[in-house]
């Protein structure tokens, strides 16, 4: 019985070391978005969904409907200011994009 327990002992230490690498991973990913640069509405990833950063500024855009801004949008997060659609950068909160969706 003594060796069942060692091998259990053994197998989720083995285990646990092999998550480590991966739980660093995620902690240091998190910390690195709270320092996201600021998207520039000029960049072609930006013009490419109409981003900008008032979005106000958009209500000329045919999708653009009044109340719509990052802030409210499914691909926001908070936190960060950050934007699943533009995961290298910060948005605006007040701004907007042809791709909002409501959250």
């Amino acid at each position: 019985m003594a060796n069942q327990s060692r091998r259990n002992f053994m197998r989720t230490s083995v285990l646990g070391l092999a998550a480590l690498p991966l739980g660093a991973g995620i902690l240091s990913q998190t910390a690195f978005a709270q320092t996201l640069p600021r998207l520039d509405p000029s960049s072609s990833n930006a013009k490419a969904l109409n981003y900008v950063e008032v979005a106000s500024e958009a209500s000329d855009h045919p999708a653009f409907e009044e109340g719509e801004h990052c802030a409210n949008c499914m691909f926001y997060t908070a936190d960060s200011q950050g934007c699943q659609l533009f995961p290298q950068n910060s948005v605006e909160p007040q701004g907007w994009c042809q791709s909002w969706t409501a959250a």
